[in-house]
């Protein structure tokens, strides 16, 4: 999967690094993808009424 860098602001970083504590996770990227996963998967309920399974897509013919 393509990586795509953002610009972050000292709030935001301090927002992504008190994520990152609480859910014990080792780095502020796997914060950013928590919170991410999180809202798409509320969303998800909102929109279906259930909860849905996410999984990183991997391209044809990858092996992960």
């Amino acid at each position: 999967m393509q990586e795509q860098k953002l610009p972050l602001s000292q709030a935001e970083r301090e927002t992504l690094e008190r994520v990152r504590r609480d859910q014990g996770l080792d780095d502020i990227n796997q914060a950013a993808e928590w919170l991410a996963k999180t809202a798409l998967r509320k969303a998800a309920k909102r929109t279906s009424g259930r909860g849905r399974a996410l999984y990183p897509v991997q391209p044809r013919g990858i092996k992960p």
